[in-house]
Formats: C-alpha cells, sequence, structure tokens
C-alpha cells in the first residue's frame, strides 16, 4: 500500500499552488486533510521549512526552500524522514526545471501543472522502493531531523489560524451608534421653499408656453425649452441643498 498519498509545490508568500499531483482518493479523511493542507499552505511563511501537521490516520509533511513549499499527505505509518527525504527530491528537482522569475511572476493556480508527471515519478519511487535502496538518501535526512527537527502541529491548529489571518475572528455583539441627521436650519428651510416655488412657476409657465407654440407658430420653441431648462435647474439646486444637509450629519451615540 502506497504511503506517500498526495504531493504539491506552492509559493510561500502567498500559498499560490504551482503543481499538484492528480491523485483521486474519496476517503473522507483524506478529503478533509486536503482541506486543511490548503489552509496551512496560506501561512507557511510563520513557520521554519520543516514541519509536520498530525492529523486522523494522515499527516501533511512541508518543507519550504526559498519561494517554494513542497507538501505532501501521508498515512500515519509512513516514517517522516522518507516524507522529508520525498519533499526535498520533490523541491530539488523543481527548482531545477523553473527559475525564480517564473515562479514570482505565476499568478493563476497550478501554472506548472506539467510538472505533476515528475510527481508521479518521485512518488512512486519512494512508495515501491525498498529503504535500503535509499539509504544513504534517508541517513542524511536523518541527521538533518536530529539537529533541526521539523516544527510539529495538530491539523486543527491550521484551520484556526488560517481563519485568523482571514478575519474569521469571533464578533463580539454591541450597541451600534444610532445615527441622526443634523437639524435644518430656517435659513435652509428658506432656501428649499424658495426653490420648490420657482422650480414649480417655471413648469408652470414652460408648460403653458408650449400650448401656445405648438397651436400657433414654433417660435416659442426655444423659449420653451429655456423654462424648463430653469425647471432642472431649480431640481438640481434643490437637490444639492439636500445632497449637503445629508454630509453635515452627525454620529450621536444614544
Amino acid at each position: 500500500m502506497s504511503m506517500i498519498l498526495f504531493a504539491c509545490v506552492v509559493r510561500v508568500r502567498d500559498g499560490l499552488p504551482l503543481s499538484a499531483s492528480t491523485d483521486f482518493h474519496l476517503n473522507q479523511d483524506f478529503l478533509e486533510c486536503r482541506k486543511r493542507l490548503k489552509a496551512l499552505s496560506l501561512i507557511l511563511a510563520q513557520y521554519p521549512d520543516r514541519g509536520t501537521a498530525t492529523g486522523r490516520g494522515f499527516n501533511i509533511h512541508f518543507h519550504s526552500s526559498g519561494d517554494i513549499a513542497c507538501m505532501g499527505i501521508c498515512t500515519s505509518t509512513c516514517p517522516s524522514v522518507m516524507a522529508f527525504c520525498f519533499l526535498e527530491e520533490l523541491q530539488w528537482k523543481f527548482s531545477a526545471s523553473y527559475d525564480s522569475t517564473s515562479i514570482s511572476l505565476a499568478t493563476r493556480p497550478y501554472a506548472f501543472l506539467e510538472f505533476d508527471n515528475i510527481i508521479q515519478k518521485v512518488k512512486y519511487h519512494f512508495n515501491y522502493t525498498s529503504c535500503s535502496q535509499m539509504k544513504n538518501s534517508l541517513e542524511k535526512i536523518q541527521e538533518e531531523l536530529k539537529f533541526h527537527p521539523p516544527v510539529l502541529l495538530k491539523l486543527e491548529d491550521t484551520e484556526l489560524m488560517n481563519g485568523l489571518i482571514n478575519g474569521h475572528t469571533q464578533v463580539h455583539m454591541g450597541s451600534a451608534p444610532t445615527y441622526r441627521m443634523q437639524p435644518v436650519t430656517p435659513l435652509g428651510i428658506l432656501s428649499l421653499v424658495l426653490n420648490i416655488m420657482c422650480g414649480a412657476l417655471n413648469l408652470i409657465r414652460g408648460v403653458h408656453l408650449a400650448e401656445y407654440s405648438f397651436q400657433e407658430d414654433h417660435e416659442g420653441i426655444g423659449n420653451v425649452i429655456a423654462f424648463l431648462l430653469s425647471f432642472l435647474a431649480c431640481i438640481f439646486q434643490r437637490h444639492e441643498v439636500t445632497l449637503h444637509n445629508h454630509i453635515q450629519c452627525k454620529v450621536l451615540r444614544i
């Protein structure tokens, strides 16, 4: 049975997935682990270069180096030294295939999806090659882990940290401020009334002049347009007065 089930390469600064293995597993715990891996990828910059998040039946291992991080989902029976040896091999091959400029300029997820072919080959090699054949590589990683052990996390911790980063914190209910308009001054009321009266007068005169012009001749159409424009100007001025009073509203806490 395979111990390394899934692997992906992400950009450290923002968690953008660059490539991933196309594996299909319908196990519900595995699918949940994939969700936690995505959450963990968003906060890799906070952790050292190696780490392990343990869960129910599955573990997430990650290895960061420069701009990228290689992450993998393994069964809980997979030795950590083998998982990190696999991730280091993956990281070396990805860095040899793509330069830092193309990695930095990537804007869409899985911009290097073709790297999946290499992921599958490396994953197959580690799943079906005996440890004795990888003795030198495993001993090298074992020595590194002895002096620099990986940080240990719980999968539940990754979900909590991701929620804090994205602002999904607990909301405390409290009394909200009540907004009340500032009372209109007498001068404002007078200005509003005069604008309404002038607008109504211009509208009435324009309508009557329009009736006369269309019945007798068409020479007075210019005057009709002038009265209607005056009416629209009054309406616009009344709107400006109302907007000015609205902007001057005060926030009062009750």
